[in-house]
Order: C-alpha cells, then structure tokens, then sequence
C-alpha cells in the first residue's frame, strides 16, 4: 500500500524541481519518491560501512593489503 507525505520545501527549490523533472520528462512525485528511496539506501550503506569500520578499530575485524589478498587467493604469480 502506498502513503502519501506532504512535504513543504521552499519555493526556489519548488521550481528546481519542476524544472528539472520537466526537462527530463519525470513525474515529480515519482522523481522525489525515487531521491528519497536512493537517499535512505546510501544512509543504510553508510551505516553499514561505519559499523565494520568500528569493528576494525576495536581489533575485531581483520584487514588484507591488496598483496596480502593475491597471495591468499594464489593471484600472485
């Protein structure tokens, strides 16, 4: 089921917004649906990378150099 959100945004921003999807042919309703969705995703992959960045800094996480990586998976040669 889908919601609706209403969201005031000031009006130089209002006509960025018509401008843009009218050049390239968006609904502005699916175009903002579709910001916000990849915006919510890059914030879940941000989180995701400072969690294992956590990990690694209280040692329980290991690191490879890239050396390191060939050699274990026998590219080195």
């Amino acid at each position: 089921m889908e919601k609706r959100v209403a969201v005031e945004i000031p009006q130089a921003m209002y006509r960025l917004l018509m401008r843009y999807a009218d050049i390239h042919g968006f609904d502005t309703d699916a175009y903002v649906a579709q910001v916000l969705h990849k915006h919510i995703e890059d914030l879940h992959d941000i989180a995701a990378v400072e969690a294992h960045l956590e990990e690694i800094r209280n040692g329980n996480s290991k690191t490879y150099t890239m050396e390191q990586l060939e050699r274990e998976l026998g590219l080195d040669d």
